[in-house]
C-alpha cells in the first residue's frame, strides 16, 4: 500500500511529461515552437483540465528555479561589449514601455471604476515582457546572438531590474510602510552595482576560479558549484530586498567571465532546459478554464489588444532608437507578451490588498494567454511581413505562400492517415478471408472425421454380425 502511495505521483509526472513531449512534437511538426505544446500540456493536465496535477506548488517552485537558471545562463553567455553598446537604447525603450503601460493601466482603472492602486499595478503587469519566452523564440529563430537578440536581451534585463522598485511600490500601495527614499536607494544600489561590475570586468581579463585545474573535468562538482552560485546569489539578492532574478543574472555574468565558462555551460545547459520546460508547464497550470470560459470574449479581447499594442509600441521605440526595420520587427515581436514576473506582481498586489480578486484573476488569465499565443503571434506577423514584401495579388495566394510548409505537413499527415486506413482495411479483408479458409478447412476436417467415425462404426457392426452369420450357417449345416 505504501509503495503504491509513493508510486502514484511518479505515474502522474511521467504521464504529464509524455503529454508534453507529444504536444511539443506535434507543434514542431506544424513548424511552431514546441514551448506552446508544453503550455498546452499544463492546461490539459492542470486543476481545471483533467485534474491530473492537483497540487502545483512543487511544480511552481521548480518553475521559479527555471527562471533563475535561465537568467544565470543569459549572464554567462552575455557579451559585455555588445551589452554595454545596447545599454543606453535599452533603458530608453524600457522606460518608454513602462510609461505607456502605466497610461494604459490607469485608463483601464478609470474606465472600470477601480482605484488608482489597481491602475498602477495593471500598468506594471502590462509593461513587463517575458525573458524566458522571448529568449526561447529568438533562439529558435537563430536571432539570439544577432542585433535583434542583443537589443531584446538588453531591454529585458532593464525590465528585470525595474521589477525591484515595482515590487516595493506594489507593497506600499497595499499599506506597507515603505518610503520613497528606500525605493530610490535600492534602485540606485542595483543599477550602480551592475554598472560598476560591467566596468570592472571590462578592464580586466578572465576571473581565475580557485582549484580550477582540479575541478575542470569533474562534471558533478561543476554542476553543483554552478547551481550553488546561481541560487546562492539569488537568495542573497532577495535577502537584500532586490529581485532574486537580479542576483542570478549577476552571478551568471561573473561565471561567464571566469576561466571555467567553457566547462560549465555544457554541464548545466541540460538542467536549465528541463527547468525551463517545467516553467512552461506551470504557466498552463495557472489557466482557470472556468473563469476564462465565463469571460471568454473579454479575456481574449484584452490579451489580443495587449499583444498588438505592445508590438506596435516596441517596434516604434526600437525604430526611434536607431535600429533598422528587421531588427525592430523581430525585437518588438519577441517582447509582445506579458512576462513571468507579472505573476509575481499580481500575487504581491493581491496579498497586499491593493488588487481585488476579480482584477487578479483577469490579470492572470490575460498574462497566461499572452504567453501562450506569443510564439504564434510572432510567426504570423513575420510571415505577413514577408508576404507583404512579395506583393501577392490575392489573399489566397498570399496565405498559401506564407503557410506552404504547414499545408505540406498537414497534407503529408492526411496522406499518412489515408494510407494507414487503406492498409488497415486490406489487412482486415485478408484476415477475414484467412478466417473463412480456416473455418472451411476445419469444417472439412470435421466432416472427414465424422465420415471416418461412421465407417469405423459400420465396420464394427459388420464384424459383430459376421460371427452370428457364421453360427447360423454352421447350425444350418448340422441340420442338413
Amino acid at each position: 500500500m505504501e509503495a503504491e502511495a509513493h508510486a502514484f505521483p511518479l505515474t502522474e509526472v511521467a504521464f504529464v511529461l509524455l503529454v508534453a513531449i507529444a504536444l511539443g512534437l506535434g507543434l514542431m511538426r506544424l513548424k511552431q515552437p514546441p514551448l506552446v505544446g508544453f503550455i498546452l500540456a499544463g492546461v490539459v493536465m492542470g486543476p481545471t483540465g483533467f485534474g491530473l496535477i492537483g497540487n502545483s506548488e512543487s511544480v511552481i517552485a521548480l518553475a521559479e528555479m527555471g527562471v533563475l537558471m535561465l537568467l544565470f545562463f543569459i549572464g554567462m553567455e552575455l557579451s559585455l561589449r555588445a551589452f554595454i553598446i545596447s545599454l543606453r537604447p535599452a533603458v530608453l525603450v524600457a522606460f518608454g514601455q513602462l510609461s505607456v503601460a502605466l497610461a494604459i493601466g490607469l485608463s483601464i482603472a478609470w474606465m472600470g471604476g477601480t482605484g488608482l492602486s489597481e491602475g498602477i499595478i495593471f500598468g506594471f503587469i502590462i509593461g513587463i515582457s517575458s525573458t524566458v519566452v522571448a529568449m526561447k523564440m529568438l533562439d529558435d529563430m537563430d536571432e539570439l546572438r544577432r542585433d535583434a537578440g542583443r537589443i531584446a536581451i538588453a531591454v529585458l534585463i532593464a525590465q528585470d531590474i525595474a521589477v525591484v522598485p515595482m515590487l516595493i511600490i506594489v507593497s506600499a500601495l497595499g499599506g506597507a510602510d515603505t518610503s520613497l527614499l528606500a525605493i530610490a536607494a535600492k534602485v540606485a544600489l542595483a543599477v550602480g552595482f551592475l554598472g560598476w561590475l560591467l566596468w570592472w570586468l571590462g578592464r580586466r581579463g578572465k576571473l581565475r576560479v580557485p582549484f580550477a585545474a582540479a575541478i575542470a573535468d569533474n562534471v558533478e562538482i561543476l554542476a553543483l558549484g554552478a547551481l550553488g552560485v546561481c541560487f546562492g546569489a539569488a537568495a542573497l539578492s532577495g535577502f537584500l530586498g532586490l529581485s532574486p532574478a537580479y542576483g542570478a543574472f549577476v552571478a551568471g555574468i561573473l561565471v561567464g567571465n571566469s576561466n571555467l565558462r567553457a566547462r560549465i555551460i555544457p554541464v548545466i545547459e541540460p538542467i536549465q532546459s528541463i527547468l525551463v520546460v517545467i516553467f512552461f508547464l506551470s504557466i498552463g497550470l495557472l489557466f482557470d478554464l472556468t473563469y476564462i470560459w465565463n469571460n471568454l470574449w473579454m479575456v481574449l479581447g484584452a490579451a489580443l489588444l495587449v499583444i498588438a499594442a505592445k508590438t506596435l509600441l516596441n517596434v516604434f521605440l526600437l525604430r526611434a532608437t536607431g535600429h533598422d526595420r528587421n531588427t525592430a520587427l523581430v525585437g518588438g515581436l519577441s517582447m509582445a507578451q506579458i512576462g513571468e514576473f507579472s505573476f509575481v506582481l499580481a500575487a504581491a498586489g493581491l496579498s497586499a490588498g491593493a488588487l481585488g480578486q476579480d482584477s487578479y484573476r483577469l490579470a492572470i488569465a490575460v498574462t497566461a494567454i499572452s504567453l501562450l499565443f506569443s510564439p504564434a503571434w510572432m510567426s504570423v506577423m513575420r510571415r505577413i511581413e514577408d508576404v507583404a514584401a512579395k506583393g501577392f495579388s490575392s489573399y489566397r495566394e498570399a496565405l498559401s505562400e506564407a503557410y506552404a510548409d504547414e499545408i505540406e505537413n498537414v497534407g503529408e499527415g492526411l496522406w499518412w492517415v489515408r494510407a494507414r486506413y487503406r492498409a488497415g482495411r486490406l489487412t482486415l479483408r485478408k484476415w477475414r478471408a484467412r478466417r473463412a479458409l480456416e473455418k472451411a478447412a476445419k469444417a472439412a476436417r470435421n466432416k472427414e472425421k465424422a465420415a471416418e467415425a461412421t465407417g469405423a462404426a459400420e465396420t464394427a457392426e459388420e464384424k459383430l454380425r459376421q460371427p452370428d452369420e457364421n453360427q447360423a450357417a454352421g447350425a444350418s449345416r448340422e441340420k442338413t
